[in-house]
């Protein structure tokens, strides 16, 4: 008997997503990316560290960078409460595995979009790079703006690695 055919078998076209806030816009981020949510501390800052890096945090003894959503897309500033958290994402890319949080106003849901919910962003001017929105799906009432979050931490990181430093 092939025990292989005796087992149900789960065939998903959707994929998870944790929908969070930022400046009164839902954003997803794929669940699979995430290690973990933390509620908000003040990162420890590095000196000529981009304005949109706030900083590091130790995270059970790692050194992890934290990454300001909303100056990263231009989208003003804000006073952190007590929903603020800190989303924190592993991600592999061409440099190796990189960890990092990103502050949010609001954790909201895990949500399921399937493959054809998803569009593809508009080509029109925005504060965020195309490159770093995976694409825009309805949800309810309301769009959801799914980020790419490898494009998202490796870039950034990467570029604020990079940059000129001031002298």
């Amino acid at each position: 008997m092939d025990v292989t055919a005796a087992k149900p078998s789960i065939v998903t076209d959707s994929d998870q997503y944790l929908t969070f806030q930022l400046a009164g816009q839902t954003y997803g981020v794929e669940i699979l990316r995430v290690q973990e949510i933390k509620g908000w501390e003040k990162p420890t800052r590095l000196p000529h560290s981009p304005e949109h890096v706030q900083g590091v945090i130790n995270l059970r003894g790692a050194v992890v960078p934290i990454l300001d959503l909303r100056r990263r897309f231009g989208l003003g500033e804000t006073q952190y409460g007590r929903t603020t958290v800190v989303i924190v994402v592993k991600v592999g890319t061409d440099h190796g595995e990189l960890t990092a949080g990103i502050v949010v106003d609001a954790v909201c849901e895990v949500c399921n979009i399937s493959a054809e919910d998803l569009r593809p962003p508009p080509a029109v001017g925005s504060a965020i790079d195309s490159d770093l929105v995976r694409g825009l799906a309805m949800v309810g009432d309301g769009m959801l703006v799914l980020l790419d979050v490898v494009q998202l931490v490796s870039r950034t990181l990467i570029e604020s690695a990079t940059a000129p430093k001031a002298a």
